[in-house]
This record gives structure tokens, sequence and C-alpha cells, in this order.
């Protein structure tokens, strides 16, 4: 198994669509954040617009990131262990659709394989044992996974192979120049798939000073895991990044609502508005409301009714 490179210039920063073009076609990619918290959405978008096509994703359990993905047809094969839009909206429809059609294969996972698989590339072992899939199917869908008899307990047990994902695309709040990350609230995988990587790409909603990072207990993903990061406000929108923002569930319904009105549909009201027809981060921050928008998402900081408040919020007409 060949070691991730160490990644050690002083100053790694790149623009958002100069990091979209470090993901190549048919890369496996490990996409950050989980279900509607800290996406890496801003650098997605960049990836659609760029045309990449033939991805394999993985991850735990996702929601707009990879359905988006879907819709704008650069996955092949998904091995997430959910997609979804959970008790909000329900099923991702883009992704179901894509699923369903053929069009991208699916590959089922479970969140605690993936962090053993991930661990087993960080350490440099081609496997690890895990005892959670027993007496499950997911053993018949994977044949790679196999079975042992631990010499010392006499326990049935399964292997799991490495995953060393070629790229893993990451929202932090912050980032240096040099590439150390800061990650607030729940890391996710976010920290392992920077470790177990060939690349590691960031977003952050700020770069500050390394002294900074300091200020604040130090980074969560050191600087030598990270090839490049680009400063993204409103990067993970309309996932959560908080505590910047809350999710826009607003937007989401309306992202919803045109998914499940078939691909065309989305095409017009999604994609051609919020993703090709906004060809840079400011354009799709001018789209979905600028500073309104940013202070609106904020306002959870004003207490619990205020964060009950955007979550009650309905589609904008």
């Amino acid at each position: 198994m060949t070691a991730a490179p160490i990644h050690t210039r002083d100053d790694k920063c790149v623009s958002l669509d100069a990091l979209a073009e470090m993901v190549p076609d048919n890369a496996v990619v490990a996409v950050g954040g989980g279900l509607s918290s800290r996406e890496p959405m801003a650098l997605i978008r960049a990836l659609l617009r760029r045309g990449v096509k033939g991805l394999t994703v993985v991850g735990s359990a996702h929601g707009v990131d990879i359905d988006l993905l879907c819709a704008g047809g650069a996955v092949s094969r998904c091995a997430e262990s959910y997609v979804g839009f959970e008790q909000d909206f329900g099923l991702a429809p883009n992704y179901r659709r894509a699923l369903e059609s053929g069009a991208v294969e699916m590959q089922d996972n479970c969140c605690y394989t993936l962090v053993q698989q991930l661990r087993a590339a960080i350490q440099g072992l081609p496997f690890l044992p895990i005892r959670s899939l027993r007496g499950t199917s997911f053993p018949t869908l994977h044949p790679e996974y196999k079975r042992m008899i631990c010499p010392f307990t006499g326990e049935e047990l399964l292997l799991v192979p490495a995953l060393a994902p070629d790229v893993a695309l990451i929202h932090a709040q912050y980032g240096d120049a040099r590439g150390n990350l800061v990650i607030e609230g729940p890391p996710v995988a976010d920290m392992l798939f920077a470790k177990a990587s060939r690349l590691a790409l960031a977003t952050v909603e700020r770069i500050v000073p390394s002294a900074t990072l300091l200020e604040m207990r130090g980074a969560h993903v050191p600087y030598f895991y990270v090839a490049a990061l680009a400063e993204a406000p409103l990067g993970a929108h309309p996932t959560a990044c908080y505590p910047f923002y809350t999710y826009d569930r607003a937007h989401l319904a309306v992202y919803h609502d045109a998914a499940r009105q078939g691909p065309q549909a989305f095409a017009a009201r999604y994609l051609d508005v919020f993703v090709s027809g906004a060809p840079r981060q400011e354009d799709y921050f001018a789209r979905i409301g600028g500073d309104a928008t940013r202070s609106r998402l904020a306002s959870w900081r004003d207490g619990d009714e205020a964060w009950r408040n955007l979550y009650r919020e309905a589609a904008p007409a």
C-alpha cells in the first residue's frame, strides 16, 4: 500500500475552480460532512461546472451533496451508507432516479465498516476486523469481505479491506494558508478521510493566521495532509456550518421540490440557476439572497425560538 504524500508548501491557497481541477474523472472521492451539516457544497458545484464524470463517492450518511452530484451526472458508483433528506423531506429524488435507471451503481455500505476501512489505510494495513455486520446480508453484497476465526478467542470475525480514496473533499470552519484545518462540531469521518486519502482538498469559511488557530487550541487536520484549500464563505450552504449558519430549510424545500418534478425540471429550476448559472461563489451568494440570507441563517444564535423558527420556514414563493 502506497503511503499518502506529505504536503509542506507554505501557501496552499487556490481558487475554488483550481481546487475543482484537481479532482480527476473516475476518481474515488470521499465526501466530508454529513446529512445536513458541513458538506462541501461550493466545491461540489464547482466540480459540476467543470463537468467531472465517473466518480465513485464514499462516505457515511449524506444528503443534498450526493443527490446533486447524481443529478449533474458526475457519479458512476455510490458507496454511501445513506443518502436522503431525513425526516424533513424524505428520500433523495435525483439519487433514487440515478439508482433505478442504472446510471449509478449502488454499493451498499455501513458507517462503521467505512471507519475500519479508513483506519486500515491510515495504519498501512491491508484489512481490519469488524463484528458489526454479523447476522446481516451485507457480506453477500461484498465478496471482498472475508471471514476468519480469531486465533486468540475463537470468535468469528469479518475482515474488511483498506480504503484509500483518491481524493477527500472537506469543508471546515477555519484554515490557514499552510492547510491546517479547524473543524468545529462533529467531525464525522473528515479527519479519517484526510489521513487516508491520497489527496485532501478543503474549502473553509475563513482563512486566518496560524496564530489564530493556535488560540482555538490548534488544528484538527494538520497541514501536511492537505494539498490545497480555498476560502469559500457559505461554502457548505444549503447545509449548516455552525457557528456561522444553520441549514437553509427554505432553500432545500426549493431544491427538493424541483428534484421531485424530474430531471428536466430540476435542470431548469435548479442546475441552470444555482450551478451553471452561478459560475462564482459570489454569484451563488447573490442568487440565494446575499447578506439577507446570511443574516437569516445566522439568527439561530438569538435563542432556541429563533432557531426553531428557521426550521418552520416554508419555501419562498
